[in-house]
């Protein structure tokens, strides 16, 4: 199946030999990290869908293999990503503690933000409450792209240090677990 799809695309000869040279290497590189063949030839697969879609892109085709491997650890790195989101129903702990300070924080997170300095305060408004993309922010701000990048990312940690200041803290899923000391806020004391 494979040598019959590359038949049908853009490699050459040697391209194609190289590939069946380097499929079987990739195919132990990835199980190395996943320790599963069917999940490593799933990677496999997909990293021959990803060369084969972007052999354009290939600048210095001497260069091939190590462009293969480089998009394969890539691929392994989004398989983990993807996996470490996946949150299995039965590992959620609905505690109405949690949900109460989530909708305690949301109140009192206008009022943080309000301290922020204008710049950065209205930039994160636009990307985070209004959704822009960060090109759409750039053009409304009329700053460059990475200026407006930079911006929502000065104001995030500005926001994060200034939440920290009144002991909100967050579990790795973004759920408070913390919140004390917030004035005029209605969250519980602990």
């Amino acid at each position: 199946m494979l040598l019959n799809t590359l038949m049908h695309s853009p490699m050459n000869n040697s391209e194609i030999r190289i590939w069946n040279q380097t499929q079987d290497k990739l195919k132990s590189f990835v199980f190395r990290y996943t320790k599963d063949k069917s999940i490593a030839d799933d990677i496999v697969q997909d990293v021959f869908l990803k060369v084969h879609s972007r052999l354009n892109q290939l600048k210095e085709p001497e260069k091939l293999v190590g462009w293969i491997f480089q998009i394969t650890r890539n691929t392994i790195a989004d398989y983990f990503r993807s996996k470490e989101k996946a949150i299995e129903i039965d590992d959620m702990d609905f505690e109405e503690e949690t949900n109460s300070l989530n909708d305690c924080v949301i109140n009192c997170l206008h009022d943080i933000m309000a301290t922020l300095p204008e710049k950065y305060r209205y930039a994160l408004e636009l990307a985070e409450l209004k959704n822009l993309s960060q090109i759409e922010l750039a053009r409304e701000l009329k700053i460059s792209y990475s200026g407006a990048k930079s911006r929502v990312q000065r104001g995030r940690q500005m926001l994060k240090e200034k939440m920290e200041t009144y002991h909100i803290k967050f579990d790795a899923y973004g759920n408070v677990i913390v919140c004390s000391d917030i004035i005029p806020c209605s969250c519980p004391k602990k």
